[in-house]
């Protein structure tokens, strides 16, 4: 051990033995405090913002002319006054400023859009400007309006509606993001839907392999995680009434476990011979009239589709296919021309479109003959997961004349550089992906929420490719999915100085993880900082023991006394190294009551710290905090976990950070008590 650092583990140890080190607390009024974003996202095509702000006082909403449309955008914006601000946006009032919603159909609204030089006339685009008179919304069709809605929501600050003039219509036909229906549909898509509407797509691909069908309850099939067929309708309702349309995602020809669940429908197989069936039997006419149309035909009602995607990705990536004899003999391409056809023809019997995926049916190996076996009118979704700037296939499909649409998942500057070239290609439109799993639906939030993350920077490529990236995402989709008040809450700044084993800067490799100046904290400032929707006053590090020999000889715990009430706590914190195993318990905060009893809140690794340079939000659990660089450029970030105080009445004693040694090894920067304390 250096000198350095025996000198501050003795005087760690002296404190932690004397029972901890009575921090500095400072009462501050806004230890808390969630503000506008700023940022617009999608980045309208044109803005500008002249300094000013429309007043709040005396402020309602009025709608010229009926549809329903006009309705939802009056809808959104007073959800978002009330939820924002804690007020109901009234209707507006003769003589008072006014919010005006309407469309270019409307030849006064038209005139005053003209005269203001922002008429959009493009599908779904929309004129919107604020100034000291009010604010004027006026789209080129009522979804133009709906659109705009969207956008004027992101204008509201406490003191009022930011001065505007925006002209704005999307890049991309269709906009469509994956949501899933299982057993937990009902509180998760509740927050989905209105955000994605938020986000302006005008569209949702449906997950519904697994949706309780009358076909599969009756076929003894029907899997118990799946959502209820009324779940369903009442989702798809609450979609259009977002401006969202439906499309339903069936599975078909493989990944096609759901029809098999239970030891069901055994004499369709395609492969007699599998242990885990993948694909069904083309051959069987049974398949279509079982299991397949009546399915069809319960999905298109109750979803009101006017397309299904039926799949057909990775065919022939499980089991043998084909398998049986008269398969073989009638080989792969006729096998999947086959079924394609017969369900796109029992589809358009039932006036709905069909949707594919690209990778069986435009695979190297085919691309030269089967698709000019399907009908031209196959919506083709070329999938391509990898960030990227040239995909050529997506222009190849459309060349062969399908209409095409990109579909990108979580991965940064994929969504951005496939909607690029989605546009160049003359696409329909882009779908954002997600694969949480068939029953993983909370997931969003609680264990792969970097997709949920995914889906504000596609929105932002998907409205506007030309637009920059999407710029603090993380914290755009935790403030959208459970949008918060713009309102500061009083709390306490705590100094954590007294208890410090290590420098956020590293000029003689002593300091933080002891690599050196080049990767340390030292962007990090310090002293009273807002650090995201939190203030923290930041000096150092209580950074304690792990596995690495850097840190195995720092102390194991670290103790802060407080003598105060709080309604909640702000951890700014971090680990030094990535944690070997998603949440691996690594540690573990002790909160001790001045009544004696104590409560424990462990630290799973991923779902309530991560180390400063583990960059993916896996967990919404912890608030995005703090981001920067190392002065070598290495993208970095230090997390905020608040946690609610169940006994908010008593006084809080101390906390004790405890590490369990591993390689994640828990380092506090910052402690902020939120309430008066009181």
């Amino acid at each position: 051990m250096t000198p350095f650092r025996t000198f501050q583990a003795l005087i760690f140890l002296a404190l932690a033995t004397a029972g901890g080190a009575t921090a500095q607390i400072t009462p501050i009024p806004d230890a808390r405090a969630q503000v506008p974003s700023g940022q617009l996202v999608p980045q309208p095509r044109r803005a500008e913002f002249p300094a000013g702000t429309l007043g709040l006082a005396g402020l309602g909403i009025r709608t010229v002319g009926s549809a329903p449309e006009l309705g939802w955008a009056v809808r959104d914006l007073r959800a978002e006054w009330k939820t924002r601000l804690g007020v109901a946006l009234p209707d507006a009032t003769t003589g008072k400023p006014a919010i005006v919603i309407g469309t270019l159909a409307d030849a006064d609204l038209a005139a005053k859009a003209g005269a203001a030089g922002l008429t959009s006339t493009a599908a779904e685009g929309y004129a919107l400007w604020v100034d000291a008179g009010g604010a004027y919304l006026v789209g080129a069709d009522v979804k133009g309006a709906y659109e705009g809605a969207q956008t004027l929501r992101q204008l509201l600050t406490p003191a009022g509606v930011r001065f505007a003039r925006i002209s704005d219509s999307p890049a991309l036909k269709k906009r469509v993001a994956m949501i899933y229906l299982d057993q937990y549909s009902k509180g998760v898509n509740d927050a989905l839907i209105p955000m994605l509407a938020a986000l302006k797509y005008n569209a949702v691909l449906v997950m519904s392999n697994y949706v309780q069908w009358d076909t599969a309850k009756a076929g003894g099939y029907a899997h118990p995680g799946g959502a209820s067929k009324a779940e369903a309708r009442r989702v798809a309702q609450l979609a259009r009434e977002h401006g969202l349309e439906v499309i339903p995602l069936i599975e078909t020809l493989g990944h096609v476990q759901w029809m098999f669940y239970g030891g069901a429908n055994k004499d369709l197989y395609q492969d007699p011979d599998s242990q885990n069936p993948y694909a069904y039997d083309t051959l069987n006419p049974v398949t279509y009239s079982r299991v397949l149309f009546p399915i069809f035909k319960e999905a298109a009602e109750v979803f009101g589709a006017r397309t299904i995607h039926i799949g057909h990705d990775e065919v022939r990536n499980r089991d043998r296919f084909p398998a049986r004899a008269n398969g073989k003999a009638a080989g792969f391409e006729k096998l999947f021309v086959d079924d394609t056809v017969k369900i796109h023809d029992y589809l358009k019997s039932l006036g709905v479109a069909t949707m594919i995926w690209h990778d069986s049916a435009f695979s190297d190996s085919v691309i030269g003959s089967l698709p000019t076996m399907l009908p031209k009118d196959i919506q083709v979704a070329y999938w391509n997961y990898a960030p990227g700037t040239d995909y050529g296939m997506m222009q190849k499909i459309a060349g062969l004349g399908f209409p095409v649409l990109g579909a990108s998942w979580d991965e940064a500057g994929n969504a951005e550089g496939l909607a690029r070239s989605a546009q160049k290609a003359g696409a329909l439109g882009m779908i954002q992906t997600r694969w949480t799993g068939y029953f993983g639906n909370p997931s969003i939030w609680d264990g792969q929420a970097q997709q949920g993350v995914a889906y504000v920077r596609a929105a932002g490529a998907f409205w506007n490719p030309e637009a920059g990236p999407v710029t603090n995402a993380a914290a755009l989709f935790r403030d959208l999915y459970a949008p918060l008040a713009y309102r500061g809450t009083a709390g306490a700044t705590v100094s954590l100085k007294a208890l410090a084993t290590r420098t956020l800067t590293d000029n003689d490799e002593r300091g933080w993880i002891g690599k050196g100046p080049d990767i340390d904290l030292r962007n990090l400032k310090t002293g009273v900082q807002q650090i995201g929707t939190y203030k923290f006053d930041i000096s150092s590090a209580v950074m304690l023991k792990g596995a690495r020999g850097a840190v195995n000889d720092l102390p194991t715990q670290a103790t802060v006394e407080l003598e105060r009430k709080a309604d909640a706590i702000a951890f700014l914190h971090t680990t030094g190294w990535p944690g070997a195993l998603a949440r691996e318990v690594i540690g573990r905060y002790e909160i001790e009551y001045a009544d004696g009893s104590k409560l424990a809140l462990p630290l799973e690794y991923g779902r309530h710290i991560r180390a400063w340079t583990d960059l993916l939000p896996t967990s919404m659990i912890p608030a995005p905090g703090w981001v920067g660089r190392t002065a070598d450029g290495l993208d970095i970030n230090v997390p905020v976990l608040e946690w609610k105080n169940p006994k908010p009445s008593s006084v809080i004693k101390r906390i004790t950070l405890i590490s369990e040694g591993k390689n994640a090894n828990p380092t506090l920067i910052g402690l902020t008590l939120i309430g008066s304390g009181k």
